[in-house]
């Protein structure tokens, strides 16, 4: 169902089952996949893909132009996936030409209130950004980051799988995945334990992660030294090998 006082483009492409609420506004060049809602108020800007089974909340604003002063409108994108919540007053900007051109939002992700992903942002799935959250450009997220209540994140910086952050933490480095992290500046305190039981961890491979984070988060040793403890360990996990490449490919840094 769509609503007559909605404004749609001509060629805006909607799927079947689409509903749109009075006062929602889609530019040209915008795709919305079936089963979508978007209530009352929301915009869609130029050059934007949403997929299906998508829920849209009013005052929502997706694919605006980016805040980059580079920009000069050149075509960009933003994609979104299937089965995500997107809250009220929540901004999602399109990418840039000096990125990937692209902001890429995955699938059964909440983006609760007032959440801000600028451009250049790839979130992968299942991630939950609690209110007002905001991704600076070029941000990544892995699937299973949660990230809480007025979180700030550095441009650039890389979020690993299962990470989790306290309120009002600042990043302004890579972030291990499995960790959980609070601070401004934000540092890592653990491995996200009880969140990696909740989602079916076994206590094997929390206990070898715990084993890894002394060893490459608190230890201060040389990288190499650390790597060398590693391996004495012979652990063969491959949650533990994805928390020590993410360290050994960091281009930021390590949250510690």
């Amino acid at each position: 169902m769509i609503d007559s006082k909605s404004s749609i483009h001509e060629s805006a492409s909607i799927a079947d089952n689409v509903k749109i609420g009075a006062y929602v506004v889609i530019d040209k060049n915008v795709s919305i996949g079936e089963g979508t809602v978007i209530k009352e108020h929301a915009v869609i800007r130029e050059n934007t893909t949403i997929g299906k089974n998508n829920l849209i909340y009013q005052f929502a604003t997706i694919g605006e132009e980016p805040q980059d002063l580079k920009f000069n409108g050149e075509h960009t994108t933003c994609t979104i996936g299937n089965n995500n919540i997107i809250r009220e007053y929540s901004s999602i900007h399109r990418g840039t030409k000096d990125g990937i051109s692209d902001t890429e939002i995955g699938n059964n992700n909440l983006l609760m209130a007032y959440t801000h992903i600028a451009h250049d942002c790839v979130i992968a799935n299942d991630c939950i950004l609690s209110n007002a959250a905001s991704l600076a450009g070029h941000v990544k997220l892995e699937s299973n980051v949660s990230l809480g209540g007025f979180t700030l994140v550095h441009q650039f910086c890389h979020i690993g799988k299962y990470a989790f952050s306290g309120l009002g933490t600042v990043i302004s480095q890579d972030v291990t995945p499995y960790t959980l992290i609070a601070g401004n500046h934000a540092k890592a305190y653990k491995i996200n334990s009880e969140g990696l039981k909740r989602k079916n961890f076994n206590d094997k491979t929390i206990r070898d992660l715990e084993k890894c984070f002394k060893i490459f988060i608190k230890s201060t040793k040389p990288l190499e030294e650390r790597l060398s403890l590693f391996n004495a360990l012979n652990i063969t996990c491959n949650d533990v090998n994805s928390f020590v490449d993410f360290i050994v490919n960091s281009k930021r840094g390590i949250t510690r």
